[in-house]
């Protein structure tokens, strides 16, 4: 039997009135959505079900180990805490820290009170962490020691006066507060009623102009995303089991956090479900395939997600053969589509998956594991059952199956819409269709293959950097007359961040001057690393757009000499 009509049949099943996975249609926001009928109300709910694995480990960070038990009586002490410091539902906590455990202590506490956790990219500059306090205006902001230090200079420019709360400080501040202060209240949960569609966390994506954007992620949505990630794994076990091929499950699941928790493969697909299965979350100060070794091994690491070079280095490591990697059951992730070769590669040791999706959807749209990955290594996946998906061309008209077209997707899972945005928000969902800015072309079996981009974007590593928003960063510079900014293959991280610069007349500039003025106003990651200083202005068409592909496809010869 094909696995594809294999595939058909338990999708069907699955998702059957009455069966675990049924399909219904909710008024969300005055839309029709899809969603699946047995989503849990909150997140909160997801926090209180774990409560069942108390002895269980849950948090891992070097030599820190903390319980279910203790996490849920950390995370009471803080709910409490900020209750007392008059944080309601609704309410914002920023979180601005690298992966500590206290971050996800602090997300649990916020989220299961009702207040809405602002997620800051810890990779962040000043300018841009007081953009985002500004934005969000949380009511409390917690922070660490090298955060505290980027925004301290920039202080007086907040608009809002939040609450200080230090985690893991290096030294004394006399307006912050101490992370054990947050620790000192009653170890029970708070009881709060929260709306299934009220907003639990802002995550924020490049802008196309300016400064990032806040997705508005709703319970709702983190849940069906939570559910659609449970739906493709039962998927893939109950094809196993009717062919005889069921691995035995283990005593616990354990995963390494090897990306950031402010984003949504680590926090959406990483921790909620590992979290409502009483898994383990094993925490790195930052990625380093030796190191993750070793800890797969301590820890008997059952899955790792991140970014395709992540997968790569680890199987490439020359002491992989050192360590007992057995209880990796699956190795892959998101954040870019796998290249062929690694599916491969990764199927000799573990299960190969990934999933497409976007901080626009809670998480994923599609997801591939297993014998589908390997028959079709450069698919993302089928579109998963709580969305409507369609494939449009520049008029906004469907293409037939097989053509390439924009890929639009409508469902449970997608964002209320962009903190402050209302004009990002009407171009980016109509009618509750989100415009992915993907094109994207749907096979016979409906499997999804992302092809290009709409977005004048960079992906580098699994970080989605918006050319528009390097290139304010240039022009900022008295010298600059003319930039663009374009992606460059990279073998390591997929694609690095190239521009091209005229100087003004009169004028002169370095590339790496240009790199010191924008390290004072976007994230390292934002920089380029290709950077061309022409001796004549950038070529443009009739119009008087630069030809961004033309000048691309030029300079990129250059990189690869």
């Amino acid at each position: 039997m094909s696995i594809y009509p294999q595939l058909r049949a338990v999708w069907a099943e699955l998702t059957a009135p009455g069966a675990p996975f049924e399909i219904a249609e909710f008024d969300i926001r005055g839309i029709r959505l899809k969603g699946y009928a047995a989503a849990p109300n909150s997140l909160r709910d997801v926090w209180l079900t774990s409560t069942q694995f108390a002895e269980r480990d849950y948090l891992v960070y070097e030599d820190e180990r903390l319980t279910y038990a203790q996490a849920h009586a950390r995370v009471a002490s803080i709910a409490n805490w900020l209750i007392e410091h008059n944080v309601q539902p609704g309410d914002v906590v920023a979180i601005a820290m690298r992966n500590y455990p206290e971050w996800l202590q602090a997300y649990w506490a916020a989220i299961s009170i009702g207040a809405t956790v602002s997620g800051m990219n810890a990779w962040w500059v000043g300018p841009e962490m007081v953009h985002g306090i500004n934005e969000a205006a949380p009511k409390i902001l917690i922070c660490d020691e090298q955060r505290l230090q980027r925004l301290t200079p920039h202080r007086q420019e907040l608009a809002c006066n939040p609450t200080l709360v230090g985690v893991r400080l290096e030294s004394p501040h006399s307006d912050v507060v101490g992370w054990s202060e947050l620790l000192t209240r009653d170890e029970s949960l708070p009881n709060v009623s929260i709306d299934t569609d009220s907003v639990a966390c802002i995550f924020y994506t490049s802008g196309t102009t300016g400064f990032p954007k806040g997705a508005q992620l709703t319970h709702r949505g983190c849940l069906n995303n939570i559910m659609n990630l449970s739906f493709w794994g039962t998927c893939l076990t109950t094809i196993a089991e009717q062919n005889g091929s069921a691995a035995t499950p283990p005593a616990q699941l354990a995963s390494l956090i090897t990306t950031p928790l402010f984003h949504v493969t680590a926090n959406n697909c990483v921790n909620h479900p590992l979290t409502l299965q009483g898994g383990k979350l094993v925490h790195m100060y930052k990625w380093d395939a030796g190191e993750a070794l070793k800890l797969i091994e301590a820890e008997c690491i059952t899955s790792v997600t991140g970014v395709p070079v992540m997968a790569r280095e680890l199987l490439a490591h020359p002491d992989f053969d050192r360590y007992d990697t057995s209880s990796v059951a699956g190795l892959g992730g998101g954040g870019a589509q796998l290249p062929p070769d690694l599916v491969g590669k990764i199927a000799q040791k573990a299960s190969p998956g990934t999933g497409y999706g976007m901080t626009e959807t809670c998480g994923v749209i599609t997801s591939i594991g297993g014998n589908f990955f390997l028959d079709k290594p450069t698919s993302a996946g089928p579109v998963l059952p709580n969305y409507d998906a369609m494939l449009v061309d520049e008029e906004g008209l469907e293409v037939p199956v097989g053509s390439p077209g924009e890929l639009w997707v409508k469902g449970a899972p997608v964002i209320r819409g962009y903190l402050n945005r209302p004009e990002a928000t009407a171009e980016t969902i109509t009618d509750g269709w989100l415009h992915t800015g993907d094109i994207a072309r749907m096979d016979e079996d409906g499997f999804l293959y992302i092809v290009d981009r709409a977005k004048d974007m960079v992906l580098r590593g699994g970080e989605n950097v918006y050319c528009a928003e390097v290139e304010a960063a240039l022009y900022d510079h008295d010298a600059v007359a003319e930039c663009s900014v374009f992606s460059v293959p990279d073998d390591r991280l997929g694609e690095e961040v190239g521009a091209a610069i005229f100087c003004k007349q009169g004028k002169s500039v370095d590339a790496n001057g240009l790199r010191e003025h924008c390290a004072m106003r976007i994230a390292k990651h934002k920089i380029p690393r290709y950077i061309w200083v022409l001796d004549e202005p950038l070529p443009r068409n009739a119009n008087g757009k630069f030809l961004k592909r033309e000048l691309r496809e030029q300079l990129e010869v250059a990189a690869a000499r």
